[in-house]
């Protein structure tokens, strides 16, 4: 089953390449989205793939890569788009 997940980061996410490990760890899970700097200091992602998939991403942005220090993560349900691939947007 593809679910699709909303979510917010805060916390020291941001200059500690936050985004570009959250885009290696659901490419390799395959995982499709967006991961993006927010002006709040937060960093904001969808992912949308195979339940088991996106649950383990959204456990890894829990801790994030090890410069960062995750204070916040605040996740929302929402229906899949078909979204294909992984980017950074920002």
């Amino acid at each position: 089953m593809v679910i699709r997940r909303r979510v917010l980061v805060r916390g020291r996410v941001q200059g500690v390449g936050y985004r570009w490990a959250c885009e290696a760890e659901a490419t390799r899970r395959g995982v499709a989205g967006w991961v993006r700097n927010r002006a709040d200091g937060a960093v904001e992602a969808v992912l949308e793939g195979p339940e088991a998939e996106v649950e383990q991403v959204l456990a890894w942005t829990r801790h994030g890569p090890g410069q960062a220090r995750v204070e916040e993560v605040v996740v929302e349900a929402a229906e899949p788009e078909g979204l294909v691939g992984f980017r950074i947007t920002g």
